[in-house]
């Protein structure tokens, strides 16, 4: 698989034509596994990472169910690919700046990927775009289910499945949904959230994941006991009952923002259209803040002119990897700059 099979494309799972996809962007789970009879990849010397790799790649591509997918060695990717697979939702950084014998199994569809030689030996996960993670759950346990026939977890009848890091100890689960919260934000309610997550031992994190910041007004939503809960229970609350409880929050905050504060609504967006329709030089910061503006104002219906899908793929194309993966060659930061402001300007113009 090339990178550029996948960079001038739109993810899959960034799909607005399925149900909540103004509020809720992508669903996604996780399961954390390691081997029976050898080390946490963080005591592990090179030997017995390569071991490892070996012993996961080969089952892990011959699942049939998976359809058309592909291993891509993180050792000995660039930078430049490893940041790109990054923007994809596909690899976490802590596998781009891990050491020694890494990689990734990745669909071409982008809805699968399984991470080898990260914190945990394997980390799989499925995406969806919306909220749909009884789907994502289905294949996830199946996959599970059908890796762990070819090779022996290392499981404890007592604490479940055994995990570098005690956080993931039981299940290995990770629930996590994608967010986009603009109007909570402005009408300066986010912080609220916060301390409600925190209540419910849940996570709120920005759009790379651990140690980002939520960038464009997204966030991601998940779960942080994994030991002592079943794994359908977290799945079925985070879909019934914590998910559509922040979408609501999300339109009442909307309502109130086109019934008292419309003018500065329609202000805003019409001052983001103005700067990325023009701009010479942008940044890959402001660039999603600003976006982030627009798809606002077209899910509430101030924006009409421009199509959803158009935003949707911008978020895509102007983060710093794409652009240069696009353009085939490594570029400094004003370079990307002046080539995202002319993406910008070819799309919305």
């Amino acid at each position: 698989m090339r990178l550029t099979d996948l960079s001038t494309k739109t993810s899959r799972w960034f799909d607005p034509a399925v149900p909540l996809s103004d509020i809720v962007i992508s669903s996604r789970i996780r399961l954390a596994r390691n081997l029976a009879g050898h080390r946490f990849t963080c005591r592990c010397d090179e030997e017995e990472k390569q071991k490892i790799l070996d012993l996961l790649r080969q089952p892990i591509l011959s699942l049939s169910e998976l359809g058309d997918i592909a291993f891509i060695d993180i050792a000995q990717g660039s930078s430049l690919e490893r940041d790109f697979l990054i923007e994809r939702q596909l690899i976490s950084r802590h596998l781009a700046a891990g050491r020694g014998p890494r990689g990734v199994v990745i669909a071409k569809n982008e809805l699968f990927a399984a991470q080898i030689n990260e914190e945990d030996h394997l980390r799989l996960q499925v995406l969806a775009a919306g909220l749909d993670l009884e789907k994502c759950w289905q294949k996830i346990n199946s996959i599970d289910n059908a890796i762990g026939e070819k090779i022996q977890y290392a499981f404890s009848p007592r604490y479940g499945f055994l995990t570098a890091c005690p956080t993931n100890l039981g299940t290995g689960i990770r629930v996590s949904v994608m967010m986009h919260l603009p109007a909570l934000k402005m009408t300066e309610q986010l912080k609220k959230l916060f301390e409600s997550a925190k209540d419910m031992n849940l996570a709120v994190r920005g759009l790379f994941g651990e140690g980002t910041e939520a960038v464009g007004d997204f966030f991601q939503i998940s779960n942080q006991v994994t030991l002592g809960v079943r794994e359908e229970k977290i799945v079925e609350d985070f879909q019934t009952l914590i998910i559509p409880k922040i979408v609501e929050y999300e339109r009442l905050a909307r309502d109130k923002l086109l019934v008292k504060d419309v003018n500065i609504l329609d202000d805003k967006i019409s001052r983001a259209l103005a700067v990325l329709k023009n701009a010479r030089l942008i940044s890959s910061h402001e660039a999603m803040f600003l976006l982030s503006n627009l798809r606002m104002g077209i899910n509430m219906g101030r924006l009409k002119e421009i199509p959803i899908e158009t935003i949707n793929e911008l978020f895509m194309l102007t983060q710093p990897a794409h652009l240069q993966i696009n353009k085939g060659q490594s570029l400094n930061a004003e370079q990307r700059d002046i080539l995202r402001a002319e993406t910008l300007r070819t799309k919305l113009n």
